[in-house]
């Protein structure tokens, strides 16, 4: 069975991505990965970096079909590993995108697809 990774998307920028064939986010830039966390993390990850904002979006992405190398790392000041993509996201990867919306009380794991 694949793997399942989510990755936290603006949902223009999933929409940009899908009209030009690439989706290369700010932190591939900045960080050289993009960043993504496993189903059990990905609320918390958007409860700390995510609070207040509006339409986003997860992309739920089969490891086995990135092109780019996908290594598990720690996090900031944490022994917990998250995925780090080091490249573009090929879009044959994602398998589904799910709204993401937060609640005044944080974020929840909406009904999601698995492989």
């Amino acid at each position: 069975m694949a793997d399942l990774i989510l990755h936290i998307a603006k949902r223009t920028a999933w929409e940009e991505a899908r009209a030009t064939g690439t989706y290369a986010p700010a932190s591939l830039a900045a960080d050289g990965f993009i960043h993504f966390s496993d189903v059990d993390q990905v609320v918390r990850v958007a409860n700390l970096g995510f609070p207040g904002v509006g339409d986003l979006v997860l992309l739920c992405v089969l490891a086995d079909r990135l092109s780019a190398p996908l290594r598990y790392e720690a996090g900031d000041g944490d022994d917990e590993r998250f995925p780090h993509l080091y490249g573009t996201l090929n879009l044959d990867a994602v398998i589904d995108v799910v709204a993401f919306p937060g609640t005044r009380d944080g974020f929840v794991l909406p009904s999601i697809s698995r492989p």
